[in-house]
């Protein structure tokens, strides 16, 4: 199981990567391996402010949609357009080309509640 150790996770199996005040968020490795194949991914928030946990997308698999959770509160700034044509980036790549948002950080206090690789290994039982 890939679990990076530069990055915080969230109990909703999505990844956050800090740079200054912008996260970059994805699904993690883990969370691509249950859902399957991934045929498409929503997110329809560019531009809008969210709340922590507040629902920004959706990721659709062969047998199943989640919904995508912010791990932050903050403006949703960009979406990876790439996941347009193709999704399976995902898959094939869950913590690079597969990235899914990036978000502007409204209080950078809520990453002291971010999971570290350790405590999510342990959430999965690894």
């Amino acid at each position: 199981m890939n679990i990076p150790q530069e990055l915080k996770y969230t109990k909703d199996h999505e990844w956050v990567k800090i740079d200054g005040n912008v996260a970059t968020i994805g699904v993690t490795d883990f969370a691509q391996g249950e859902l399957g194949d991934i045929v498409y991914v929503e997110v329809e928030t560019v531009g809008e402010t969210m709340e922590q946990e507040e629902v920004f997308g959706t990721v659709e698999a062969v047998k199943t949609v989640s919904d995508l959770f912010s791990p932050l509160s903050g403006e949703i700034l960009e979406f990876n357009e790439t996941l347009e044509d193709t999704p399976e980036k995902v898959n094939t790549d869950p913590y690079g080309e597969g990235w899914m948002v990036k978000i502007q950080i409204a209080d950078e206090s809520q990453i002291e509640g971010l999971m570290s690789p350790e405590a999510y290994k342990e959430l999965i039982g690894g």
